[in-house]
């Protein structure tokens, strides 16, 4: 969600660098050269856009152009007219498991491991929660596995999530940074629960070593995909990941409040044991039993009636992923952040923004974040003139780089407006 600060910023006409020399058309031929190499261009087409600079798919992604006709359909024909036979015949009933298995492979897992529905924050309680019962379930003698650890630069409401499984379970909440998570770790760790990207600076956090080191301890590592999911790979089976949550609407493209997915690794499936049992996660859902057993497999994370209006637009939304390779989205998005960073360099005035996103690739998300005096009137200035990022308290400038649809031309303009916002502000 886009946060502008009050009243539009002072500017005046002296001192704006003027978009004209050698910098700025190199940088434009650049980027032509660029845009017309690019392996994705042509996805671009596949979603509704115009002439504004979007880079803000980070916090929501744009809506792809199958998705209206497809929500259509799901109304006036399979809701209109097959009704509740809709649930058999249009598939509804199995959407959460069979949508799960087309995001798997964009976070590096086997199908029947991860499940669509709710929210990420439900999905994070879940996970937690979980983490911990069969932490506790393998507990040796000793003191028992009593803390969490959480980032303690986490998205808020991980946090909160976090405190409250503390207290819900009796465990002491831990935060901590990603960095001292290793030296945080022992025999007292139950569950640690770790964003994979930073969403504020864009830092790409080391999950491969992390899983590991929270594994060594005896630990489960519970994982926040939502700012890397389709814009890196993430290999989830690969590295061992126990949980993982994450939500569908900044680079997956599902749409505001699309429901978001939770990942149980298989061989944890029989022992995942969920704080919300409901009757779509029951092994008779139809049976109307008094007494709860669990589904087997990834639909014991399921809870209620599946949202099938938001689900069924998500399903759409993924078909733009066919024939992508999620190798080629983090090829262009470290390309295009390299190239905004190199503009923003050429075009900004000295001094004025400071970026805060790593240099290096191993360390970058998909988002470029830079600190600037009066960012919130620098960005509501930005939006007026056609570039579409996002503002973090106190002073952070987002820019999000979804490659299925943002260009290298769209990255230069980008750079050029905001040398000319900054340069224009009176200091």
């Amino acid at each position: 969600m886009s946060e502008f600060g009050e009243g539009a910023g002072a500017q005046v006409a002296e001192g704006v660098k003027a978009d004209s020399g050698p910098v700025f058309a190199e940088l434009a031929v650049k980027a032509e050269k660029l845009d017309a190499s690019d392996e994705l261009a042509a996805k671009r087409a596949e979603f509704v856009l115009d002439e504004v600079v979007y880079l803000d798919g980070n916090s929501l992604g744009a809506l792809p152009a199958n998705v209206p006709g497809r929500v259509e359909d799901v109304v006036l024909r399979q809701w209109g007219r097959l009704r509740i036979r809709s649930w058999d015949e249009s598939g509804w009933w199995t959407a959460p498991e069979r949508i799960g298995d087309r995001i798997a492979p964009l976070v590096g897992a086997a199908p029947g491991q991860i499940v669509v529905g709710d929210s990420t924050s439900v999905n994070v309680f879940k996970a937690l929660v979980a983490a911990v019962r069969m932490a506790e379930s393998v507990e040796s003698s000793g003191p028992g596995r009593d803390e969490i650890l959480v980032d303690a630069t986490t998205f808020p409401t991980d946090g909160y999530i976090a405190e409250s499984v503390a207290r819900l379970t009796g465990r002491t909440l831990r935060p901590v940074t990603p960095a001292e998570v290793p030296a945080a770790l022992s025999d007292r760790t139950a569950a640690v629960l770790l964003n994979h990207v930073d969403y504020r600076t864009g830092r790409l956090h080391d999950l491969p070593s992390l899983t590991a080191a929270v594994h060594a301890a005896g630990a489960y590592a519970v994982w926040d995909l939502c700012h890397s999911a389709g814009a890196l790979p993430v290999g989830l089976d690969e590295h061992g990941v126990d949980l993982a949550v994450g939500c569908t609407y900044k680079y997956l493209n599902g749409g505001p409040g699309s429901p978001a997915y939770l990942y149980v690794r298989r061989d944890l499936q029989d022992r995942f044991d969920s704080p919300l049992p409901g009757w779509n996660s029951h092994a008779d859902p139809f049976g109307m039993r008094g007494d709860f057993t669990p589904a087997d497999g990834a639909p014991r994370g399921r809870v209620g009636t599946p949202d099938i209006l938001s689900m069924l637009a998500l399903e759409a939304a993924l078909e733009v992923w066919d024939g992508v390779s999620i190798e080629a989205v983090r090829a262009k998005s470290l390309a295009l952040t390299d190239f905004f960073l190199e503009c923003v360099a050429a075009y900004v005035p000295e001094g004025r923004v400071e970026s805060v996103t790593p240099v290096a690739h191993g360390e970058r998300g998909s988002q470029v974040a830079l600190r600037c005096e009066g960012a919130g009137d620098v960005m509501k200035a930005l939006v007026e003139r056609g570039v579409v990022g996002d503002f973090r308290r106190p002073d952070v400038l987002r820019f999000g780089f979804t490659p299925l649809y943002v260009g290298f031309a769209d990255v230069e303009r980008a750079a050029r407006v905001l040398a000319r916002v900054v340069a224009a502000r009176v200091r």
